[in-house]
């Protein structure tokens, strides 16, 4: 039985208003006031939460979402404007268009590690396509959690955009209803509850979940190179919420021969940002909770894992901290290296040749990201062309998540679905196809009763534009 929630964001769907750019607009400009207004209360909330240092928060949430809704600001009249399309001109005199239209009632589910981003940036491309919205903030960032749920209704259309806290009972509560799109970013494990409930109402689903996200170190000759290549891999593992993230780097590929000149940068970049002892560690984002931190210590602790460990190891069960932690060629047949290890444990695998590491990566499934770090043209052009990833950025980490002109979104197991600038407006919206016919200059070739000639005229129908075709239909007909 549909809740009164729903009945009624349906009726303010049905009102027509949300269609409105004048409403999208105004709802997009309250989501700046309440990042503005309430910055502290973000970063108290983040704190609490994951122990992220402010100037993480507001690269990671606060500016990434401010800045996807000025570039929706000024791209969603433009996005909004139906598309004129060419037509056989078999069918002239016609015209026709493809309209943008809003899905309807959207439903959010909000992970946990990037709570804020994750709620606010799919909702500013469900507000830019005109739907209405439900956002389930995830349990497990309870401060942010009720933050959204406090703030949201007092900025935005609470009759056209609200909030739903709880834990999997809700969640589940949820999932019975119909809905006109369900958008989920978390694990592969919850994505299949997802799909299994989206089945009963055939409702469409966007998936943005994870996988192991490798990254290829070639042999960078440069010394200079090589020290920012170990800042960048340094960053793309530990620098965004301590590893807990669907595009931190999790497993590096590179060269037996080059792996120690790698481990000691990557050594000296982790002393640099963070710091050496786990119990005065700075800038690190803490663990979300005891579940997770024990599954993590519970991976480096496998015997075969903890005598690969080259670096780090140490915790700080008090404060749920694990120190960056560096490993040489762990077990393959671990379960470090078989599921995604979201957390700040770095595996390094060496191999005899690094071209090897496309043939490693393709026998694992797609992964969300892949990441490459190399100055051969060749090599790039390989990689490209034999890899089959979500993204793939060279020589950097974890950037094309900010880049609003560039999709973002998995293939196979990582997901599928893709948002972020006008991804996002599209991910919202259903693009209808409208002809317009005149009753002018009927070929009678279309129709019945059949005989040769017309199957003849049909044949060739297709070969030849309007003016060829009359005089194709009037020379068959002598």
């Amino acid at each position: 039985m549909e809740t009164g929630y729903l009945r009624e964001l349906r009726q303010s769907f049905s009102s027509g208003r949300t269609r409105d750019a004048a409403w999208r607009k105004s709802q997009l400009r309250a989501i700046l006031r309440l990042l503005d207004e309430n910055e502290n209360q973000i970063f108290q909330a983040l704190q609490r939460d994951l122990g992220k240092h402010p100037i993480e928060v507001y690269r990671d949430e606060i500016g990434v979402v401010k800045k996807s809704v000025t570039y929706a600001l000024s791209c969603i009249d433009k996005w909004m404007a139906p598309k004129k399309n060419q037509l056989p001109l078999l069918f002239f005199p016609s015209r026709a268009e493809v309209r943008p239209e809003p899905l309807g009632i959207i439903l959010i589910f909000v992970s946990w590690n990037f709570p804020i981003t994750l709620a606010l940036d799919p909702l500013v491309g469900a507000i830019s396509a005109g739907n209405t919205v439900v956002i389930k903030p995830s349990e497990l960032s309870p401060e942010t959690s009720a933050f959204l749920a406090r703030t949201i209704p007092a900025y935005l259309d609470r009759k056209a955009i609200k909030v739903i806290e709880g834990g999997t009972d809700i969640a589940e509560n949820l999932l019975q209803q119909k809905w006109d799109k369900i958008f989920f970013t978390g694990s592969a494990r919850v994505a299949r509850i997802v799909m299994a409930a989206a089945v009963t109402h055939l409702t469409p689903v966007t998936l943005e979940l994870g996988g192991k996200c490798p990254a290829i170190v070639d042999s960078l000759s440069a010394t200079l190179d090589l020290k920012v290549a170990a800042k960048r891999l340094a960053a793309g593992k530990w620098g965004a919420c301590c590893g807990q993230a669907c595009i931190a780097i999790d497993y590096i590929l590179v060269e037996q021969k080059f792996s120690s000149a790698l481990i000691e940068l990557l050594k000296k970049s982790v002393k640099r940002f963070y710091g050496e002892n786990v119990k005065n560690l700075k800038n690190l984002s803490t663990i979300v909770n005891k579940h997770h931190f024990n599954r993590l210590r519970n991976l480096m602790e496998d015997p075969a894992v903890a005598a690969s460990i080259v670096y780090g190891g140490e915790v700080d069960e008090e404060n749920m901290i694990i120190q960056p932690t560096i490993l040489l060629d762990p077990p393959l047949d671990a379960e470090i290296m078989q599921e995604e290890i979201f957390g700040p444990l770095l595996p390094i695998i060496t191999l005899d040749n690094i071209k090897d590491s496309i043939e490693f990566i393709n026998s694992r499934p797609k992964p969300l990201a892949l990441y490459a770090f190399t100055k051969d043209d060749a090599f790039k052009k390989q990689i490209v062309a034999e890899t089959s990833s979500g993204s793939l950025t060279f020589n950097d980490t974890v950037i094309q998540f900010v880049c609003d002109d560039l999709p973002f979104g998995g293939v196979g197991l990582s997901g599928f679905g893709r948002y972020h600038g006008k991804y996002s407006f599209d991910a919202f919206s259903h693009e209808k196809a409208v002809l317009h016919r005149s009753f002018y200059l009927e070929l009678e070739a279309r129709h019945p009763p059949w005989n040769d000639f017309k199957l003849r005229f049909l044949r060739f129908a297709y070969m030849f534009d309007y003016w060829g075709l009359i005089l194709l239909y009037m020379g068959l007909k002598r």
